[in-house]
């Protein structure tokens, strides 16, 4: 029996983020890993495998001891490339630091692109735990200005539309 890539993904993400919880102290950081695989696959209706597979992986270079060699060998290129552009380099200062993410994740392949829109969107959603409001409302803007050229529709123009109505949401309870 093949065990299918995003199976594989899931398990390697559970694992490198073992103990790890979210803002709350209570949640499971890989709980939110998950959501953005399902937010990928089912509110975003894209199931291209090497989507699915960054949405699992996508904090595993940054927030974990994996590195690009490890995803590279495990994934191949794709996705490997896919988790770099989703990974800061926390070497650089703040500034330059989001200004060289802004850069990359512009210029990466579309499915980095609708895991940046999925993760913004799952973590708006998280608001109750983390309550910053007015910084998710910046970041899903500057995620829908990032991912607004050279986009396959209707995933990207359903990623889009949910949000931009997330940011809609936000904005009204921010008031």
């Amino acid at each position: 029996m093949n065990t299918p890539t995003w199976q594989k993904a899931a398990s390697f993400a559970a694992r490198a983020h073992q103990g790890q919880m979210r803002k709350d102290g209570k949640t499971p950081y890989v709980a939110h890993v998950v959501r953005v695989a399902m937010t990928v696959r089912d509110v975003f209706g894209c199931d291209d495998p090497v989507a699915i597979c960054t949405a699992f992986l996508h904090d595993t270079i940054e927030d974990t001891a994996t590195d690009y060699d490890a995803i590279h060998h495990r994934f191949g290129t794709e996705v490997a490339d896919c988790v770099a552009a989703m990974s800061k380099n926390m070497l650089l200062p703040e500034d330059a630091r989001e200004t060289d993410y802004d850069a990359r994740l512009a210029t990466a392949p579309w499915q980095a692109r609708i895991v940046k829109l999925a993760d913004v969107y799952d973590n708006g959603h998280d608001l109750e735990r983390t309550m910053r409001v007015h910084k998710n409302i910046e970041r899903c803007r500057r995620a829908l200005e990032l991912t607004r050229q050279d986009l396959p529709a209707p995933c990207f123009v359903a990623a889009h539309e949910r949000v931009t109505h997330l940011v809609e949401q936000l904005t009204a309870r921010a008031d």
